[in-house]
């Protein structure tokens, strides 16, 4: 294949992967880039040849830089985390912790966390963007899931999704050790 073969393949699964990350159909990013629908169409089956001005609009829409349009390489099918690469971005004051595994970007991004909440421990979190859901799975003790007002216990073996865009809360009101993982899909 062509460099501008390949390059016309990156520009097209690029950006049907980031219009859809953004739910938008052809449609709408076509307006909000100004350019037409056909233009789009042709784009993202790898036809035609846009100019530049044309891939910065999109680019600029789409709110990335041009050269992640036209980037050649694929994200790798698999990118893996290895524990020297866990990072600990909670520490609670009983020495309960709260462990980033992985996650993906850009939008729509995943997160997985592992959680330990000790006795009386409790991590309050803002509300995430529009749209944010979070699943949890707890696997020892009995987790105190506050979501807007509400609150609810999830028991051992047990797991919750709930909405990520309110106030929420994580939270141990036992006398033992709360271990869970945590799904977080940023929209």
């Amino acid at each position: 294949m062509s460099e501008q073969g390949a390059i016309g393949e990156a520009v097209a699964r690029t950006v049907r992967a980031l219009r859809a990350g953004h739910g938008w159909s052809l449609d709408e990013l076509a307006g909000r880039a100004g350019v037409s629908k056909g233009v789009l169409v042709g784009l993202e089956q790898g036809r035609g040849n846009p100019n530049l001005g044309t891939l910065i609009r999109i680019s600029d829409a789409l709110g990335v830089p041009l050269t992640r349009l036209v980037q050649v390489e694929e994200e790798p099918p698999v990118r893996m985390f290895r524990p020297e690469r866990h990072v600990v971005l909670w520490e609670g004051e009983n020495g309960g912790k709260g462990t980033l595994l992985a996650g993906s970007d850009p939008r729509p991004s995943l997160e997985l966390w592992h959680w330990e909440l000790q006795p009386g421990e409790t991590r309050e979190s803002d509300p995430h963007v529009p749209g944010t859901k979070e699943i949890v799975y707890v696997q020892k003790g009995t987790l105190t899931l506050g979501v807007d007002g509400r609150t609810d216990l999830v028991e051992e073996g047990a797991a919750a999704v709930f909405v990520g865009d309110r106030p929420h809360s994580y939270g141990n009101a036992t006398k033992d050790e709360v271990h869970f993982v945590l799904a977080v899909l940023d929209l």
